[in-house]
């Protein structure tokens, strides 16, 4: 029976590749089921909404006032539904890409993403209970 030093090179580096994958993603399931929101930019954004069936994605700048003040309703929303929702944030500064994709010319504007699609659109600084009913509208 073979050991595993005892393999060739190509089958090592197989081996390593699927592990650093595996590793990857499981990294990355972990973040998604923190109970904070998961960082999103232009580079993983679809990748993200693509592959939860609801995502809630907060397009917000650090200088915008409302923004800071929607910040603690979306991190309480993000443990809330930890499991049920995709909770993300998108700094439209460092990530301009996707807002102009999608047309974000105010912030703070929350996208509810299923499956990768645009399916409804909150914009400004509103109650959670807004935020809420906005989403379970789609949870059923």
């Amino acid at each position: 029976m073979s050991s595993e030093n005892e393999r060739p090179a190509s089958d090592k580096e197989e081996l390593e590749h699927i592990r650093e994958k595996k590793l990857t993603e499981l990294r990355e399931k972990k973040q998604e089921m923190n109970d904070e929101p998961v960082h999103v930019t232009d580079s993983n954004f679809k990748e993200i909404t693509e592959k939860h069936a609801l995502a809630l994605i907060d397009f917000w700048a650090a200088w915008c006032g409302p923004c800071q003040a929607l910040a603690p309703t979306i991190e309480e929303l993000a443990r809330e539904y930890t499991g049920k929702i995709l909770v993300g944030k998108l700094n439209v500064d460092e990530n301009p890409q996707i807002a102009e994709c999608f047309q974000v010319f105010s912030i703070p504007t929350m996208l509810i993403m299923k499956k990768g699609e645009e399916v409804d659109r909150i914009v400004g600084c509103v109650q959670k209970k807004y935020i809420e009913a906005t989403l379970r509208k789609h949870l059923e």
